[in-house]
């Protein structure tokens, strides 16, 4: 099948998650697909990255730079017509005039976009091509408790963003054919009567890659992400401010990693003689593998936490909170251990660090659940199946 693959991110390296899960399901869709891919960027792509990704794209590889400039004027434009901000972010009338010309020259038998922030670029095609959206998170939702735990003079905008993307996402629906999304719970969020049509199609995770180590623990607790994405900056401080203080009241040497690219002036901030920001590292397993618990305090956001995958899969005791392991659904307690208070979550913790058979037993149980359940090749054909209907 010919198809044609729409993203707001090159999809290399996997610093983030919508690039993790475009990269993988390209990898698989390319076994059995001639795929021309589109992407957008608003950073440079190296040649490593491109030697990553071009080889998944036999029918071509169509890469378009958002500047700033452009990018402001486009988010102005937003505000005016009602748009998010984040679809206006994305939105550029030349990149519409090279994939508008590229549709019609590739003639492509399916369409597959990720994210609503890229549906813009299909309006004006809307039944004219088969076509499948990846909701993959419901931003509305995120944004919505974002706003409510955001300063009040922030509020307003943040609300007004919430309420903006939810009015989108049900709009965008009646423009493709199929759709799909990465949890049940994201599912519930979608505000259309057609939701339960929507597909949901989980990530996988690479346990080839992603595999237990034996490397000597320098640290006690890590967490990773994307760590300029506010769900991840929120965790981070609820982390190394509230939860980290209780831990170290039992275990008074407990120090904490958070690593991951792009950390945010709140995140450096929380730097301490306990708390050590890596910032990117080449190989995010390093940060895995030097520590002995792993936690995702996760407060605000949607979707599913790669982050999860990847530790349990490197075999560590995961601690995480409820909204996370909704769409995980792990087994609390026997997968790995659940709390939303910082005394919950702390007593989890001091408990894992305490116990030294137990907290074994849980990472191995951990381990088997993401081999059971996240599998990349069963999660895409999944979507592969959509293509054909």
């Amino acid at each position: 099948m010919k198809l044609l693959v729409l993203l707001s991110r090159f999809p290399y390296p996997l610093d983030k998650g919508d690039k993790l899960r475009a990269f993988h399901q390209l990898r698989y869709l390319a076994r059995h697909h001639e795929i021309c891919l589109f992407a957008l960027t608003d950073e440079p792509v190296d040649e490593a990255a491109y030697a990553a990704v071009r080889p998944l794209c036999r029918a071509g590889l169509h890469v378009h730079e958002l500047r700033k400039p452009s990018i402001a004027a486009n988010m102005s434009r937003a505000l005016l017509t009602g748009r998010p901000f984040q679809v206006g972010y994305f939105y550029n009338g030349a990149a519409q005039r090279r994939l508008d010309a590229l549709l019609r020259e590739f003639r492509p038998q399916h369409v597959y976009c990720q994210l609503i922030r890229m549906a813009e670029y299909l309006r004006p095609h809307a039944g004219q091509y088969a076509m499948t959206l990846d909701y993959m998170d419901v931003f509305s939702a995120g944004m919505a408790r974002r706003a409510r735990q955001a300063p009040a003079w922030q509020r307003p905008v943040i609300s007004l963003e919430a309420s903006r993307l939810l009015s989108y996402e049900a709009a965008v629906f009646g423009w493709f054919q199929h759709h799909t999304i990465i949890s049940d719970q994201d599912r519930q969020l979608i505000n259309h009567p057609g939701r339960q049509q929507i597909h949901v199609v989980l990530n996988g995770i690479d346990t080839d890659f992603f595999r237990p180590t034996s490397t000597p623990k320098e640290y006690d607790l890590v967490f990773c992400g994307n760590m300029s994405y506010h769900p991840n900056v929120d965790a981070a401080e609820f982390l190394a401010l509230e939860i980290l203080p209780l831990v170290r009241q039992q275990h008074p040497q407990a120090r904490l990693l958070i690593a991951g690219t792009t950390p945010a002036a709140r995140v450096l901030a929380l730097a301490s003689e306990s708390v050590v920001i890596s910032g990117w590292l080449p190989d995010i397993r390093e940060a895995y593998a030097s520590a002995r618990v792993f936690v995702a305090p996760m407060r605000v956001g949607t979707g599913l936490q790669n982050k999860l995958l990847e530790a349990m899969a490197m075999q560590l005791p995961c601690v995480t909170t409820p909204l996370a392991n909704n769409a995980l659904r792990g087994v609390p307690g026997q997968d790995l251990l659940v709390g939303e208070s910082a005394p919950e979550l702390a007593t989890h913790i001091a408990r894992l660090l305490a116990e030294t058979e137990p907290t074994a037993a849980l990472a191995a149980r951990g381990l088997t659940f993401v081999r059971q359940h996240y599998n990349w090749a069963a999660a895409t054909g999944r979507l592969e199946a959509l293509f054909g209907s």
